[in-house]
C-alpha cells in the first residue's frame, strides 16, 4: 500500500455564507444566509449544534447528535478529515503517490524521532 496526497486546491468546492450576530430575546444569535439551510439540510431548524472555538476570530459549528455532544474527541481534527474525504472523493484524480524526493525529505524531516502508540501527543 503506498502513500498518497492531494494537491487540490479548488476555490468552487468551498462554500462560504455571509451572516451577522444579532440579538434575539434575550439570547445572542448567528443569522446566516438561508442559502447555507437551502443547500446544507443538516442545519435545520431545531438541530442541535456544537460551537468550537478553533482560533480568535474562527470557529467550528457543528451538527451534533446525542452520541457526538457526548463524545470528546477533536472538533478540528474530524472537519479536516471530512475535508479530506470529500476532496479525495470529488477529486480523486488530485490524489497522486508520494515521491521518493518527498519521503526522503519526510526521513530527513523526522529522523531521531521515536514515537510509540502509547505516547500521549498533546
Amino acid at each position: 500500500m503506498g502513500t498518497y496526497m492531494s494537491t487540490s486546491s479548488s476555490a468552487g468546492d468551498n462554500m462560504s455564507y455571509m451572516g451577522r450576530i444579532s440579538t434575539t430575546g434575550n439570547s445572542e444569535a448567528i443569522r446566516l444566509d438561508k442559502n447555507l439551510f437551502k443547500q446544507h439540510p443538516e442545519f435545520r431548524q431545531q438541530a442541535q449544534v456544537r460551537a468550537d472555538i478553533i482560533g480568535p476570530g474562527t470557529m467550528l459549528l457543528r451538527v451534533i447528535d446525542n452520541q457526538e455532544a457526548e463524545n470528546d474527541s477533536d472538533p478540528f481534527v474530524g472537519a479536516f478529515l471530512s475535508f479530506l474525504e470529500k476532496d479525495g472523493c470529488s477529486h480523486p484524480e488530485n490524489i497522486t503517490p508520494v515521491s521518493e524526493t518527498q519521503m526522503a525529505k519526510i526521513a530527513d524531516l523526522t529522523a531521531g524521532i521515536t514515537v510509540s502508540d502509547d505516547d500521549c501527543l498533546e
